[in-house]
């Protein structure tokens, strides 16, 4: 979504702000205007938090300081991204409403207490929420000062509530209609586990049902659906009093519970919550950078359009296992990361530090101090105001020609499968391993689910395609046949979208695609490993073998061609690589777990051959990444040293700074520069 249909030109930079906390304290509200301004800020996330502030009692809405404060920013050039209040629900409303609170796996109900505490399926929660979400909505739904609904706060959790469980056999019966079909589905003949009514079938317990895999993998999709209807309830009880105001759900780091992809037609913005361990002990700010940037790609894959950064901290947290402070140049260098991969916001929780309670440790732009002549409140500032530079932004998003495949379905199926590895498949760190690749390279790269058009790409990454849903294994014969170029790994195509195994050999629908079968796959413990070798020196040119670890696939080609053989185990001079033509198009099929540096010099050579450039054809040390957002070059320095850049082509031009780029220059510890190639 364009920045003007958020009716601001600029890139937002900004905070979670709790003004509620401090309505006692008017010289504290009017000195954050003041702070605001100085820090460049021009926009604050409100009132997730606020129910028991904005509704005391029943029927008693208090919205006058909301308002207040709202008219003080906005006369002051700054915006409000206002959230409805459900996060956290008010005592009164438990106390009277004892249906809302949870129910936990073990069928005990919870206690008032903490956030998110409640049942999404609760009638009597929908109504309240929907009650002051339409009251709000009548009071600020068209203030020019409200820019966008900021839909709860992080929704996630089950409830196993007897009103739940009544609503996953609801949900189990429209998908199913029959209990012969659902039987069927779930496999329940083992074990003498077959459902004769639907009122026998409940949630997984771990005093109950925890084997039955199909079973597991419908709770999930339930109750990603489950939240995800709520949202459109949240969504639909203020979209009627504006429904030109657009809405985002705050998401989380590689969340679990909800199938983020599922989101892309219910949200109008897509915004996460990204909180890295930068400096963390016994791994590299650039292996963090590469976990957060693939984050930052999903979020931007969900919508193909620009996302927001809606938190993240200007110094650290008070909840991870240590609160490690970000060094000088990283909050510049992370928050630069993000609009780089597409985010058109710097957005921090929290604006000023509470007094008391469980985040009043939690960085902060104003701490306890409460002024302006501190470290942390220079280097927001200081983004502040370069943000203020690169307005152009806006209108670009990252274009890519690669897409790699991170399904949540699969990820759930995986993890509970049993079986060949139960000391970690590791799924979401193989999609990494592939991603990184790219990632250093500086190729743009989307991300896509098993829902998703593939066909304008021309390369797709599938690894670990354990589950195939949706007819996508014929979607990537179409991809293929057409021209496109397939990679996918071991563990594909294994079993159907109820965790059934197929029949007749494996990867299921892909078999003539790849070029081959897979019989066995051997499991390795952790420590153990092989390598494998290329066939031909036209291939992987180098003198060493490259290790493999974790999984080894043993293949029969029938049309694929062998470019790699494992060196060890009864295995020996077996295929670890192989590709295959298939219509005007190509698929390979890596057999194995690689070592990284595999994946890099494999998809140096794939892409050199499909004639996919670099976005900067020059040799860069280590630990420097470039990242092109639609032709902005954001290079970016992940060392904790200073590096000298080679001299960039005459093309490239210098958008914010001094440097003269076109002979060797320095990139400081965490530094960021930007140019326009």
């Amino acid at each position: 979504m364009e920045a003007n249909k958020l009716r601001i030109a600029d890139l937002l930079h900004g905070a979670d702000y709790n003004p509620e906390q401090w309505l006692d304290h008017p010289d504290i509200l009017a000195r954050d205007i003041e702070l605001m301004k100085e820090a460049h800020c021009n926009v604050v996330s409100m009132g997730m938090f606020s129910w028991s502030m904005l509704e005391p009692e029943e029927g008693n809405y208090q919205f006058e300081w909301l308002e207040s404060v709202i008219n003080n920013l906005y006369n002051n050039g700054i915006y409000t991204f206002l959230s409805t209040p459900s996060g956290a629900r008010p005592h009164w409303l438990a106390k009277k409403y004892p249906e809302v609170l949870r129910v936990e796996k073990n069928r005990v109900r919870n206690l008032f207490g903490l956030r998110h505490n409640h049942c999404y399926t609760s009638p009597a929660y929908r109504e309240k929420v929907a009650q002051i979400n339409g009251e709000l909505a009548k009071r600020f739904a068209n203030h020019p000062g409200v820019l966008l609904w900021h839909l709860s706060n992080e929704y996630g959790g089950e409830c196993h509530c007897p009103l739940c469980q009544e609503a996953f056999r609801n949900w189990l019966k429209q998908k199913y209609q029959t209990l012969d079909a659902l039987n069927d589905a779930w496999w329940t003949t083992f074990w003498s586990h077959r459902y004769t009514s639907w009122d026998q079938i409940e949630s997984p317990a771990p005093h109950g049902e925890m084997m039955l895999h199909g079973l597991n993998l419908d709770w999930y999709r339930f109750v990603s659906h489950q939240t995800l209807d709520f949202v459109k309830w949240e969504k639909d009880s203020v979209k009627s009093y504006n429904p030109e105001l657009p809405v985002t759900i705050n998401m989380m780091y590689y969340f679990y519970g909800i199938n983020y992809f599922d989101t892309k037609d219910l949200i109008d913005i897509v915004s996460w919550d990204s909180y890295p361990v930068w400096h963390k002990a016994g791994t590299t700010d650039l292996e963090i950078g590469c976990d957060t940037a693939m984050m930052h790609d999903i979020m931007r894959s969900i919508k193909n359009e620009p996302f927001l950064l809606m938190e993240s901290t200007p110094s650290m947290t008070n909840w991870q296992n240590v609160a490690k402070l970000k060094k000088p140049g990283m909050h510049m260098l992370s928050s630069m990361q993000a609009v780089a991969h597409g985010s058109n916001s710097v957005q921090y929780f929290q604006w000023r530090k509470s007094r008391g309670a469980s985040e009043k440790f939690h960085g902060a732009v104003v701490d306890h101090y409460g002024k302006s002549d501190t470290r942390v409140f220079r280097e927001v500032s200081e983004l502040g105001q370069r943000l203020e530079g690169l307005t152009p932004l806006t209108k670009t998003c990252n274009q890519a020609q690669v897409a790699i495949l991170f399904d949540w379905e699969n990820r759930w199926a995986i993890d509970d499968m049993q079986g060949p590895r139960n000391i970690g498949m590791h799924y979401k760190e193989t999609v990494q391993q592939h991603y990184k690749a790219f990632w250093k390279m500086g190729i743009p790269t989307d991300f896509v689910d098993m829902s998703c058009d593939i066909s304008k790409y021309k390369v797709l990454v599938a690894p670990m395609m354990y589950l195939l849903r949706n007819g996508f294994e014929q979607k990537i014969k179409a991809f293929v046949e057409a021209g496109g170029t397939l990679i996918t790994t071991y563990w594909s195509g294994i079993v159907n979208e109820t965790d059934l195994c197929y029949l007749e050999g494996t990867p299921h629908g892909l078999m003539d695609v790849v070029g081959l079968r897979s019989e066995e796959i051997d499991g390795l413990f952790d420590g153990e490993t092989n390598s494998a070798s290329a066939t031909t020196s036209s291939w992987l040119t180098q003198s060493e073998s490259y290790t493999c670890s974790e999984l080894c696939d043993l293949i029969i080609p029938s049309t694929a061609k062998t470019l790699m053989t494992y060196n060890e185990d009864f295995y020996t001079n077996q295929p670890a690589l192989t590709v295959n033509s298939f219509g005007q198009g190509q698929a390979y099929y890596i057999a194995t777990k690689f070592e990284d540096k595999f994946y890099d010099d494999f998809y140096a050579q794939v892409l050199e051959e499909l004639g996919i450039k670099r976005p900067l054809d020059t040799a860069l040390p280590e630990g420097i990444i470039i990242t092109d957002r639609e032709g902005y070059l954001f290079i970016q320095n992940f060392n904790r040293e200073a590096v000298i850049i080679p001299a960039l082509p005459t093309s490239c031009h210098l958008i914010d700074g001094d440097k003269d780029i076109h002979h060797d220059f320095t990139l400081n510890p965490f530094e960021v520069l930007i140019v326009h190639n």
